[in-house]
């Protein structure tokens, strides 16, 4: 008997990502167990993967320009906090000049623990252990009259959707928000294919075991036999969508179960797993979605020494 069972998202999401006809998929979220996000922080710090860092740079080399910009009484609230580390010099600036309110929200009940111990002494720390959306309306709804909402969303996870699924989501943003109300978007950007391809394929193999790990959680969680000895990682670049592509390759025919989600299927050999895309933008298309979305870009700031962008959004 799994904890799992066939009703659960992730048993449905499974079940249907693997039953597609064209290209296996699974969700990227699921890469983000209590190991996989362990298994990130170490991504974070190899020398070919430079996102992360820049992301940390342009926040704290910034972070004083974006609140003198943010209305008085603004609370914070971020999207995907993990342990809040980034956004901790924001917190602290914000500080200041007022009692800093943070609503961290995470799927990751140990991250949000880690966060509230680590930011607890800057203010309020609020965390919330649901999805972006549920959280973030949750927040809207508690604000009081005249607080502004300063919304984060960081590491380009914006990245990870489909274009017009990005846009939708920019948008069920916006609608949470008030005018004035600002988003500050993280967009990892294009750059030379052949450092992309080091970024997530490091030699250390630890991305690798990040990725599988994805059939160990389904081994785990909801009785999945993958034999993870008998798929590999693999890297794809599509330059014309400006997409890079997580894989996990099958070496052999093999048939899989998966008891939880009440499904056997078969891969045939070179076949592969879709686990994750990573959209890389140019700087002129964060404004372009942004105003399809109802934001105006107010501030756009860049990393020289990894193209990265952190861009202040403000709803119009």
């Amino acid at each position: 008997m799994y904890a799992f069972a066939l009703d659960s998202e992730f048993a449905r999401e499974v079940r249907c990502g693997l039953t597609r006809t064209e290209q296996k998929t699974l969700p990227c979220r699921y890469l983000y167990d209590d190991v996989g996000s362990a298994l990130f922080e170490a991504i974070t710090h190899l020398p070919e993967y430079g996102l992360t860092r820049a992301d940390t740079r342009l926040i704290q080399a910034h972070a004083g320009e974006l609140v003198d910009w943010l209305p008085r009484n603004t609370i914070v609230v971020e999207l995907g906090s993990g342990n809040g580390m980034k956004s901790k010099p924001i917190i602290e600036r914000l500080r200041r000049r007022q009692i800093a309110v943070y609503y961290p929200i995470d799927l990751s009940s140990t991250a949000l623990a880690k966060c509230a111990e680590e930011l607890a002494p800057l203010g309020a720390v609020c965390p919330l252990n649901t999805s972006y959306l549920e959280g973030l309306r949750e927040v809207a709804e508690r604000r009081a009259e005249g607080q502004n909402l300063l919304a984060l969303f960081l590491g380009s996870t914006i990245g990870n959707f489909e274009p017009e699924a990005a846009i939708d989501f920019l948008y069920a943003i916006r609608l949470t928000m008030h005018p004035g109300d600002a988003l500050l978007l993280g967009t990892d950007l294009v750059k030379p294919v052949e450092r992309l391809l080091a970024a997530y394929d490091d030699p250390t193999l630890v991305t690798a075991a990040f990725n599988l790990n994805m059939l160990a959680r389904i081994n785990r969680e909801i009785g999945g036999d993958f034999d993870l000895r008998q798929f590999e990682h693999v890297i794809r670049y599509d330059e014309q969508a400006q997409r890079i592509e997580m894989h996990l390759r099958s070496r052999i025919y093999q048939i899989v179960s998966i008891r939880g989600a009440d499904l056997i299927v078969d891969f045939v050999p070179n076949e592969t797993i879709c686990t994750e895309a990573c959209y890389k933008f140019c700087p002129e298309q964060i404004r372009t979605m942004a105003r399809t979305a109802g934001f105006r870009l107010e501030a756009q700031w860049i990393d020289e020494e990894w193209p990265f962008a952190e861009n202040l959004l403000v709803a119009v």
